[in-house]
């Protein structure tokens, strides 16, 4: 993919009639930067160079979208084919064990993220990863957005990742997004114990064509899981971490009180009361399933069952 981003570049900078140097100029880089982009050689294009590429050479974002194919190789071998399905997935329900999603990660905390861990081959690959992580974001952006839902551990909220001052910016940006449309929130309490998922992320996909597939992960590795029997046993694990799990707006709460700091006042509702939330918050939608367009809940009964 790397060559064949090359080959387009040269191809593109020829019909322009522009030299290397001149194209580097356009780009702000220099004419060697140039030459390796199309030999294929030394570090792999950024995803703001790839967007100035496009822009000096009028290539109609032929560059960008080329661009993830590229960066695939800078990850583990077992997550390349879960990152192509999931920029193909009209649905993505995702248990977060350990941080926050990459989806919704900031810049800065997906820095810290990604600067550790034994597969990182030194600071050019972690530039690598972060613009990758934050190209794939666009996604939530365009047209055919997939619907999101989201189930952090209060793990996740807890654990100070990049420092305090990032971690405040990060839950600024749950809270910001979790209002989005085709965007939910929820976190899972330390109260509610052991669980199916304990010890790792759970993410399920589903594809325009209706396929669904699984995809967990820990610390240094991930699998993926096709088998469709095996997808709906995880399926069923989601679906009870979304049920333990507090409602969307008692989330946001707690979510928004250890933002400011409020650890002591981030209580941690009653089961009682949560069911109680919960049961108002259907009575308000008119009833509808809290999920929307997706599997039911447990107990639930489709129409015409």
């Amino acid at each position: 993919m790397a060559a064949l981003f090359g080959a387009r570049v040269r191809r593109l900078r020829t019909a322009a009639g522009l030299t290397q140097a001149e194209l580097g100029e356009r780009t702000h880089v220099v004419s060697t930067r140039i030459t390796q982009i199309e030999r294929a050689s030394g570090a792999k294009p950024t995803l703001e160079l790839a967007r100035a590429l496009d822009a000096a050479l009028g290539a109609d974002d032929l560059l960008v979208e080329l661009w993830p194919y590229v960066y695939r190789k800078a990850f583990p071998d077992w997550s390349r084919k879960f990152m192509a399905l999931s920029e193909r997935a009209v649905a993505v329900h995702e248990y977060a064990a350990h941080v926050v999603p990459g989806l919704l990660q900031t810049e800065d905390y997906a820095r810290a993220v990604l600067s550790v861990g034994r597969t990182l081959g030194g600071k050019e690959q972690l530039e690598e990863r972060v613009s990758l992580r934050l190209g794939r974001q666009e996604r939530r952006g365009a047209p055919r957005r997939p619907e999101l839902w989201v189930i952090l551990d209060e793990a996740v909220l807890r654990r100070p990742v990049g420092g305090r001052d990032v971690m405040r910016a990060q839950m600024a940006r749950l809270l910001r997004t979790a209002t989005e449309h085709q965007i939910t929130v929820q976190v899972l309490p330390f109260d509610q114990g052991e669980h199916d998922a304990l010890g790792g992320s759970l993410t399920l996909l589903t594809l325009p064509d209706g396929m669904e597939a699984a995809y967990t992960e820990g610390a240094h590795y991930g699998q993926l899981i096709e088998d469709p029997g095996e997808v709906r046993r995880f399926a069923l694990t989601y679906d009870r971490l979304r049920a333990a799990a507090l409602p969307p707006l008692m989330s946001l709460d707690m979510i928004r009180s250890v933002m400011e700091d409020n650890h002591r006042g981030a209580k941690v509702p009653s089961r009682s009361e949560r069911r109680r939330v919960a049961q108002e918050q259907l009575q308000q939608s008119g009833g509808r399933q809290l999920r929307r367009g997706g599997r039911p809940l447990p107990g639930s009964r489709r129409p015409g069952t």
